[in-house]
């Protein structure tokens, strides 16, 4: 069996905000998942261990369902124990304070998903990709509610970070009114949190940004 490509098209990250328990949290992401998502990042910050294990491995069977790799924000532990489990197609995001990705490779696999917070700097981008990253991310690239105190980037950056041939994410303030704007400048994924989650029906949303992101030269 052929498995779809993550390496283009939408990203979707969890807020447990938008979606404080699990029933919304599962719905939505199920929603999401049925609309086209490339992939899905589960990102709770509470320290709740409970409530996120349970969440995740919820998350991960939804995920596979569809066909979608689960990427754990910022817990190589939790990535790992749901690799354990018996789940597949699971990976970690690591931000610049989140340990080494040898680190998350070692314990994860050599086909796990490992991306990288890049902010808006290229010698972060290289050296994630020499110790090999699975995609590098980039942002805030317009205003976000989500991470409003990170670093503007340029989106000219996007273009640069091309010769380190990784797969570019592009996140911060993203919806329908800009993600065209951001796969034009060159990243193959397109990271939305409240532009998905934040939405009535997550589904239709998904479909909407996705077409938004074929008719700029991206099939998801």
């Amino acid at each position: 069996m052929i498995e779809p490509d993550w390496s283009r098209g939408l990203y979707a990250i969890t807020d447990a905000t938008l979606l404080p328990d699990d029933a919304r949290l599962l719905n939505a992401c199920e929603a999401a998942l049925r609309g086209g998502l490339s992939l899905l990042q589960y990102r709770d910050k509470s320290g709740d261990d409970e409530k996120r294990w349970r969440q995740a491995a919820e998350l991960a069977g939804r995920c596979a369902a569809q066909g979608v790799p689960l990427i754990i924000n910022d817990d190589v532990d939790l990535a790992a124990r749901l690799l354990r489990a018996g789940h597949r197609r699971i990976g970690v995001h690591l931000g610049q304070q989140d340990g080494q990705v040898s680190e998350a490779r070692y314990r994860l696999g050599p086909t796990a998903i490992i991306g990288v917070t890049c902010h808006d700097r290229l010698d972060l981008a290289e050296r994630a990709a020499v110790e090999g990253a699975s995609y590098l991310a980039f942002g805030r690239f317009f205003a976000s509610r989500t991470k409003p105190s990170a670093p503007p980037a340029s989106l000219s950056l996007l273009a640069q970070a091309g010769r380190f041939r990784l797969p570019r994410v592009a996140i911060g303030g993203i919806g329908a009114e800009n993600i065209a704007t951001v796969r034009e400048a060159g990243a193959e994924l397109a990271a939305a949190v409240e532009a998905v989650f934040g939405a009535q029906d997550p589904e239709a949303r998904v479909i909407a940004l996705n077409r938004r992101l074929a008719a700029a030269g991206l099939d998801p």
